[in-house]
């Protein structure tokens, strides 16, 4: 057996014999039982973080079916500005964000743009006017930009390669929830229209704000920085952590800690930019479904309002559970690839049939189609190319990047999106 290297604290770099390596076999019922504790600790705040960021970000679409347009003289195309231009700032904030993530904090971070965007997003809804709209939009972008690629990144912190796509899947399966959410909370919110003579509109986007605001505060107490400090673990518990990063080829000490040359070898890497390209184009479907799936709907029949958002549920709740399930069949496979195109293949099916002559039921029949592939073909890349990086700062610059560009189509989407309307 060829031996392998690794760093240690204090000491040369030397070669691990087999014994050694055949010390950091760990007791797996242990390591189920701390695995479960961490997802008792991490995912829940996660996943409610991502939610709220989500929902902020995409309950524009339901604010527009309550007569946000006409309340604001909106006019052209500049609805569809106001959704794109919030990912002007949240592009330029992704990567920045992921570098200062550990150097502040993940809890303190984290909870700080969490606050700020609860602030902006509740405030969003006492906006009088199209500048308004779009000064809202942009600070928006640019305190949430740094949420999922700084998520992601903490993920690997905790979870070995063969558990993180189903966790960061978790992120997508919350931003699946936030669209049946939202839609369930914009179908009760919009009975409050003329209560203290604010539209309904207005009253989504407040009420929709506020958990935000909470959330960050919390999260400040709630998120541990890292294994060694997470208060949630036991010392046995701790070296336990140690032993399965050991465990993971290219975990070292000094991989784990952030050197520049690691940022520099992120950006002269193809294969990142394989993957920014690969998740500009499945982001691009993210965005349009997300934003436009009401109007969609709406535009196949004659619904009403309140019927509409019921009917955007469903095709959510069908896109979380696929997700899920396939997030542990990948992870446990070991296969990102296989899936990601299958499921986009279907997606693809369903926006074909969308766009042909067909009936009203088989058009939301495609709709459901679309929510399938989705979220597995934007979600597992983005355990696939961390997973492939045990060098803590090539990993933040290549995630940072991947979120970047990919996240670079929500300025396009709601342009190319011909949707009924």
């Amino acid at each position: 057996m060829e031996a392998a290297k690794v760093d240690r604290p204090g000491h040369s770099v030397e070669s691990i014999s087999k014994q050694a390596v055949e010390y950091l076999e760990i007791d797996h019922a242990a390591e189920k039982k701390l695995v479960r504790k961490l997802d008792r600790h991490i995912v829940p705040i996660i996943m409610l973080l991502y939610l709220f960021s989500f929902l902020d970000r995409v309950n524009i679409g339901n604010a527009r079916l309550y007569g946000m347009e006409e309340d604001l003289g909106l006019q052209g195309n500049q609805y569809q500005t106001a959704v794109s231009i919030l990912f002007v700032t949240y592009l330029l904030a992704e990567v920045p964000s992921n570098l200062v993530l550990k150097k502040l904090r993940p809890s303190r971070w984290i909870s700080a743009i969490t606050t700020s965007w609860g602030i902006i997003a509740t405030l969003t809804g006492v906006t009088q006017s199209y500048s308004g709209l779009i000064a809202c939009r942009l600070l928006l972008g640019l305190v949430e930009g740094g949420l999922f690629p700084g998520a992601a990144v903490y993920l690997t912190l905790f979870y070995t390669k063969r558990e993180l796509a189903l966790r960061i899947g978790y992120l997508f399966v919350s931003a699946a929830i936030a669209g049946a959410v939202g839609g369930l909370l914009a179908y009760g919110i919009g009975f409050m229209d003329g209560v203290a003579d604010q539209k309904g509109w207005r009253w989504i986007l407040i009420i929709e704000g506020l958990p935000s605001f909470v959330l960050g505060i919390a999260t400040w107490f709630l998120l541990a920085d890292s294994p060694e400090t997470a208060f949630y673990l036991s010392t046995e518990e701790k070296q336990l952590m140690k032993l399965r990063r050991n465990r993971q080829a290219g975990q070292t000490e000094s991989a784990q800690r952030f050197h520049k040359a690691d940022v520099y070898a992120a950006f002269k890497d193809w294969k990142v930019y394989a993957f920014c390209v690969g998740q500009f184009g499945t982001d691009t479907m993210l965005y349009g479904y997300s934003t436009f799936l009401p109007t969609i709907i709406k535009g196949l029949g004659s619904w009403s309002t309140a019927q509409t958002q019921a009917l955007t549920i469903p095709c959510y709740g069908l896109g979380a559970l696929t997700y899920v399930v396939v997030a542990r069949i990948s992870d446990s496979q070991q296969r990102r690839g296989l899936y990601t195109v299958i499921f986009g293949g279907i997606s693809v099916i369903g926006y074909g049939i969308l766009i042909s002559d067909a009936s009203t039921g088989v058009h939301y029949f495609a709709c459901f189609l679309v929510a399938m592939g989705l979220y597995v073909t934007t979600g597992l890349p983005l355990a696939w190319l961390p997973n492939n990086q045990p060098r803590y700062g090539k990993r933040t610059t290549a995630t940072g990047m991947q979120l970047t560009i990919g996240n670079a189509s929500g300025i396009m989407a709601p342009f190319v999106s011909t949707y009924p309307s």
